[in-house]
């Protein structure tokens, strides 16, 4: 594989890696790295394969649960929008997709945990009731999105003034 490419994913298989560190909750790489991976990788496959299979991984110590295919879609639509952004997206539209990022997963997570849990009554009042126990998580979510978007993003652009073979061909 060429060093571009396994950089690339030795920084995705880190990034979900942090994932089994202590950290707040919500506060994870997890949108950052399959953006990245999106956005890095030109095989489709490979860019859809590494975030899903660094996420599985990292549930199989963590345990799994009935969100999964939840967050796993969530995970897959955020490689879409980071295939839209390119390697070389512009800061503001990768802060840009990184929130859209955390608003998605908020928005398709929490409509799942009212749906299928059980732990709030099957109405209007109880979906509302659901997002409003779930801003604080949001809040934290938005910043490790932030976060781990900037880190990923920056790191491999750092890295790049260092090793030119890290840039895309062009």
């Amino acid at each position: 594989m060429e060093l571009r490419i396994t950089t690339i994913v030795g920084m995705i298989v880190f990034a979900a890696l942090t994932r089994l560190l202590p950290h707040p909750p919500n506060f994870t790489a997890v949108s950052a790295l399959a953006l990245f991976a999106g956005a890095q990788l030109a095989d489709r496959r490979l860019a859809l394969l590494a975030p899903l299979a660094a996420l599985f991984l990292t549930d199989l110590v963590l345990g799994l649960h009935q969100g999964m295919l939840l967050v796993y879609g969530c995970v897959a639509i955020m490689v879409l929008v980071g295939g839209l952004l390119g390697p070389q997206g512009s800061v503001l539209r990768t802060a840009g997709a990184a929130l859209a990022g955390s608003v998605l997963f908020f928005g398709v997570t929490n409509f799942g945990v009212w749906a299928f849990d059980g732990l709030y009554a099957p109405t209007l009042a109880g979906l509302a009731a659901c997002y409003v126990a779930a801003v604080p998580f949001f809040q934290n979510a938005v910043a490790g999105d932030l976060f781990f978007t900037a880190a990923l993003f920056g790191g491999l652009a750092l890295l790049r003034r260092s090793v030119p073979a890290l840039s895309p061909a062009r």
